[in-house]
């Protein structure tokens, strides 16, 4: 008897390639993102600062009280965070919004002003030195313009020549080119809140005149002729600390008396330390004589170009309040 019952195959399909499905890529994600988590945290714990450290155990110990009281982040450029005292949870977390002043020392704060200042007043010197090279009417007369950086600031004496003098004889009155050159320097002076020193000089010769009037008298007016060019050149008033004559009690070359070069006038430019000795407060000195044969000081640094020195005076003149105010707190 025939047997017509259906024979059925299976087939089972062999996956030749060993493909497995994605899942194992899933998982190597997830550990190579721990990883990298893993080792952020390590970076952070070694370059973090011990106050960080603690703003950041403080963050977990107690998130509430951060994120309600500063910064939602537990470390931020602007400073650490710190947990409200009215919403922390933790009573054991020191405020450290209550953190230690930091005091300034005077001194330091002063030596600072003061280095800022001899910086200033250099460029002050190398503008003006520049300004009589520039100029062909003040170069004429360059031999005659000394510039020195002294302990009280910036010196510069206008000297008479044998056949050039500043006033006329036995008078307050100036000579044209002297007037120029005031008017030339009042710009480059008025650059700096300096306040400035004029002071008038004669050389031994006693004055002949009248029975009262001497070089005491004749060299105190020929100052107060040189503020009143300097005013008249832009300077303000109220920027003349000083105007005194010394007759021939600080000659310049006191080797010769009666030589031209004593007959002069001295213009400086007061450090603040020179200045409130002047006007009654404590601590400074006042301007030393000349040393006999006595030459143009200067900046001990390379020269800068014009342009340059002009611009860093433009930075200066801007931000010399700040020290200002600072080293009087």
């Amino acid at each position: 008897m025939e047997n017509n019952q259906p024979i059925i195959v299976k087939r089972v399909k062999k996956n030749a390639g060993g493909h497995h499905g994605g899942a194992w890529k899933i998982a190597f994600a997830d550990f190579a993102t721990a990883m990298m988590a893993f080792f952020l945290v390590m970076w952070l714990m070694s370059s973090a600062t011990p106050e960080q450290k603690k703003a950041i155990s403080g963050y977990f110990q107690d998130p509430i009280g951060f994120t309600e009281s500063a910064s939602p982040h537990a470390i931020d450029l602007g400073g650490s965070p710190t947990p409200a005292p009215d919403r922390t949870l933790n009573p054991e977390i020191q405020d450290l919004t209550d953190s230690q002043d930091v005091d300034i020392d005077a001194d330091q704060v002063e030596s600072l002003a003061d280095k800022l200042e001899r910086e200033r007043l250099e460029l002050v010197l190398q503008e003006l030195q520049n300004k009589v090279e520039e100029n062909p009417e003040l170069q004429r007369f360059k031999d005659q313009i000394l510039f020195e950086i002294t302990q009280d600031g910036l010196r510069i004496q206008i000297v008479d020549a044998e056949n050039r003098p500043m006033f006329a004889l036995g008078s307050a009155n100036l000579q044209p080119y002297f007037e120029d050159i005031l008017l030339a320097m009042a710009d480059t002076i008025r650059a700096v809140p300096n306040k400035i020193s004029i002071s008038g000089h004669t050389d031994a010769k006693p004055f002949v005149g009248r029975g009262d009037f001497g070089n005491w008298e004749l060299s105190a007016n020929r100052a107060n002729a040189a503020r009143r060019a300097l005013i008249a050149g832009g300077y303000a008033d109220e920027q003349v600390a000083r105007v005194v004559g010394y007759a021939s009690s600080a000659l310049f070359d006191r080797n010769d008396p009666f030589n031209p070069v004593n007959r002069r006038i001295d213009i400086v430019v007061l450090t603040k330390k020179a200045q409130r000795a002047i006007e009654g407060e404590q601590g400074g000195e006042e301007p030393p004589a000349p040393a006999d044969g006595a030459a143009p000081g200067g900046a001990a640094n390379e020269p800068l170009p014009a342009g340059q020195v002009r611009e860093r005076l433009n930075i200066f003149e801007e931000g010399a309040l700040q020290f200002d105010q600072l080293g009087n707190q």
